[in-house]
C-alpha cells in the first residue's frame, strides 16, 4: 500500500486517476468471500455433540470438565453398589454455552450412566445406538418438514469410548460396543487413568489395543490426511496425533503448585502429574485434535458419511414400501375388487381360502331356507279364493343344495365380502346381506 501510494504522488496528476480505475477494474471482489462467511459463521455460532462412554470410575466427567474448563457435573448422585447392581443404562444430556474470544460454542455432552455397571451386560449398548438413530431420525424429519430454517442439529459428532486400563487389552464388552456403533458415530477410544501405569505398559497397550481394533474390524475415527501445500509443522502434528491413538489421558480439575508454579494436576507421595504435560500424557493432543484442529472435519464426517447412510436406508425403505404398496393395488385392481380385503392375521392363504369356503357354504344355506320356507298357514288350510282376484305368483324356483356344488366366481365373492363389511359397519345382519348379495 505504501509503494502504491508513493507511486500515486509521483504520477502527474492527470494520470493518477486513470492508474486508480485501473487498478479497481482488476479487482472483482470475491476474495471477501471468507470474510463473509467467518462473519457470519461467528454471528450465527457453531454447535457441538459430544458422548462419553465406557463404565463408571474411569474419570468421563473429570476429563470433560478439563477439556472445557467448566463443571457440568455439579448435581450428580453417585449410586452406591447395590443400586448400580439394577441400573440400567441411561441416556443423559448436558448442555453449556461457551463463549471465547467473541465466538460461541454450544457444547452438549451425552452421558451414559449406568454403561458396563450391571452383572449382566448383554445388549447394554442398544439404548446408546437407539438415541443416535432418534437424533438422526429427528434430524431427518425436520429437515424434510417445511420449516427448514432454524433446524436444530442434536446429531452426536463424536464418542469419545473409556478403555480401563486394568487388562491386558479390550474387553469382550469393548469390542461389542465399538463394533455396534462404529458405522453411526466416530468413536475415538481413550485409554483411561494414565497415571496407573508406568511409561512402558502405556506403549504396550497402545500398541495392543491397536492390533485388537484392526483384528476385530472396527473402524474407528480416521484422521484426514494433509495436503501437499501445508507446512511441516501441521504434518508432524498430525503424525504424532495418528500414532497417539489411543489416547492415554490424564482429568484433574485441581490446580496444585510445582516448582513454583500453579498447574492442573494430581498430587501424589512420589509427585506431581501434570494433566497438559505432554510428557505425562496425551492430554493436550486430545484436546488439540477434538477441539482446535479436527471439530469441523468431526462434524463433516457425521454429516456426509454416517448421516447420509442413514438417509440413505430410510429412503430405501420409503420406497420398497411405496413400491410394495403400488404392487398390492395393482393386483387388487386385477382381480376386480376396489377395496384392500383385509387378511385374517396369522393365518396363511390356504386356511383364509378354507374359511371363506365354509362361510360361503353357511351363508348360502341359510339365506336359501330363510327365502323359500313356505308360511304355514298354507300347510294346514286350504284358502278358498274369489273368481275375481288375480292368479297367485308362481313360485320360486328352487334353491341350490349347497354353494359349494356351485362356486362363486372371483367378482361375486368380492361383492358379497364387499357387503359382508358394509353390512357390519351399519350393526346389520351380516350374513343375511352376504347371502343375499351371492345369490342376486
Amino acid at each position: 500500500m505504501i509503494i502504491h501510494a508513493v507511486l500515486n504522488l509521483c504520477l502527474p496528476f492527470r494520470y493518477r486517476s486513470v492508474w486508480i480505475f485501473d487498478q479497481d477494474k482488476e479487482y472483482v471482489g470475491f476474495a471477501t468471500l471468507p470474510n463473509q462467511v467467518h462473519r457470519k459463521s461467528v454471528k450465527k455460532g457453531f454447535d457441538f455433540t459430544l458422548m462419553v462412554a465406557g463404565e463408571s470410575g474411569l474419570g468421563k466427567s473429570t476429563l470433560v470438565n478439563s477439556l472445557f474448563l467448566t463443571d457440568l457435573y455439579k448435581d450428580r448422585k453417585l449410586l452406591n453398589a447395590e443400586e448400580r447392581i439394577t441400573q440400567t443404562v441411561e441416556i443423559t444430556k448436558h448442555t453449556v454455552d461457551i463463549e471465547e474470544k467473541g465466538v460461541k460454542l454450544k457444547l452438549t455432552i451425552v452421558d451414559t450412566p449406568g454403561f458396563g455397571d450391571a452383572v449382566n451386560n448383554t445388549e447394554c449398548w442398544r439404548s446408546v445406538a437407539d438415541y443416535i438413530d432418534q437424533q438422526f431420525e429427528q434430524y431427518f424429519r425436520d429437515e424434510s418438514g417445511l420449516n427448514r430454517k432454524n433446524i436444530q442439529d442434536n446429531r452426536v459428532h463424536c464418542c469419545l469410548y473409556f478403555i480401563s486400563p486394568f487388562g491386558h487389552g479390550l474387553r469382550p464388552l469393548d469390542v461389542e460396543f465399538m463394533k455396534a456403533l462404529h458405522e453411526k458415530v466416530n468413536i475415538v477410544p481413550v485409554l483411561a487413568k494414565a497415571d496407573t501405569l508406568t511409561p512402558t505398559e502405556v506403549k504396550r497397550k497402545k500398541t495392543k489395543i491397536q492390533e485388537e481394533i484392526e483384528q476385530y474390524g472396527i473402524k474407528i475415527y480416521q484422521f484426514p490426511d494433509c495436503d501437499s501445500d501445508e507446512d511441516e509443522e501441521f504434518k508432524q502434528q498430525d503424525q504424532e496425533l495418528k500414532a497417539s491413538i489411543p489416547f492415554a489421558v490424564i482429568g484433574s480439575n485441581t490446580v496444585v503448585e510445582a516448582k513454583g508454579r500453579r498447574v492442573r494436576g494430581r498430587l501424589y507421595p512420589w509427585g506431581i502429574v501434570e494433566v497438559e504435560n505432554s510428557a505425562h500424557c496425551d492430554f493436550v493432543k486430545l484436546r488439540n485434535m477434538l477441539i482446535r484442529t479436527h471439530m469441523q472435519d468431526l462434524k463433516d464426517v457425521t454429516r456426509e458419511t454416517h448421516y447420509e447412510n442413514y438417509r440413505a436406508h430410510c429412503i430405501q425403505s420409503m420406497t420398497r414400501m411405496v413400491v410394495k404398496e403400488r404392487n398390492r393395488n395393482k393386483l387388487t385392481r386385477e382381480s376386480g375388487t376396489d377395496f384392500p380385503i383385509p387378511m385374517v392375521p396369522g393365518e396363511t392363504d390356504a386356511e383364509t381360502e378354507k374359511l371363506i369356503r365354509e362361510k360361503d357354504e353357511e351363508v348360502g344355506a341359510s339365506a336359501c331356507t330363510a327365502k323359500h320356507r313356505p308360511p304355514h298357514s298354507l300347510q294346514t288350510e286350504q284358502t278358498v279364493r274369489p273368481s275375481s282376484d288375480p292368479p297367485p305368483d308362481p313360485p320360486d324356483p328352487p334353491c341350490e343344495p349347497s354353494l359349494a356344488a356351485s362356486p362363486l366366481t372371483p367378482a361375486d365373492r368380492s361383492k358379497g365380502l364387499k357387503s359382508f363389511y358394509i353390512a357390519i359397519q351399519n350393526n346389520k345382519d351380516p350374513y343375511y346381506s352376504l347371502g343375499c348379495t351371492a345369490h342376486q
